[in-house]
């Protein structure tokens, strides 16, 4: 006992868990307090609103037909749409308190408790509206060139790579960084330091 408490009194934050879980060898289950679960049922309803708004959004382009005159908005309610359910499925799952082992916990921490699908929709938000200024920028401001040359292949070009480019991003990013240790998903925990 006197080794575990003058190891975890010089190290700290996951460190400090790493380290005692491996001196005790037991099982290190992160606790959930009231306010996390308040604070986690309060993302799943904006989860839900964000659902709900950009479902109908969706709706109204498509039964007026103009989901092909603004490609790029449409795109940008569907980015929104892929974020706002996967929001809500991320934190369901946390709800759930799973014991994270095997095969299932390691695929559950890297895709769902990494929040890597929230991410690449975010991103993919981003990059979208990006394309959506720079679009509005030359159909404003050079509306004969714009005529001229902005084409349709360009803006889906556009709308695919807000997907395609987060997407790879991000699985770049969290792939890396995620890891499972103990049955504790640690998300952007895993840095390899170069000397």
């Amino acid at each position: 006992m006197p080794e575990e408490s003058l190891m975890t009194s010089y190290l700290s934050g996951a460190e400090t868990t790493m380290a005692v879980t491996q001196i005790t060898g037991e099982y290190n289950m992160m606790s959930s307090s009231p306010l996390d679960v308040y604070f986690e049922g309060a993302v799943m309803v904006i989860g839900f609103i964000g659902t709900a708004a950009n479902a109908l959004i969706l709706y109204g382009l498509v039964a007026s037909k103009e989901h092909k005159k603004h490609l790029l908005i449409f795109n940008q309610n569907a980015l929104d749409l892929f974020t706002s359910i996967f929001l809500i499925i991320c934190y369901a799952v946390r709800l759930c308190n799973i014991r994270l082992s095997g095969s299932l916990g390691y695929w559950l921490c890297k895709m769902l408790f990494s929040d890597v699908s929230i991410w690449s929709g975010m991103t993919g938000s981003t990059i979208n509206l990006a394309s959506i200024t720079v679009e509005r920028y030359l159909k404003v401001v050079h509306p004969v060139c714009s005529k001229k040359k902005l084409h349709n292949w360009m803006i889906y070009s556009a709308a695919a790579f807000a997907w395609i480019g987060s997407i790879i991003y991000n699985l770049a990013l969290f792939f890396p960084t995620t890891e499972m240790i103990d049955g504790v998903c640690y998300a952007y925990g895993i840095w390899n330091k170069k000397v």
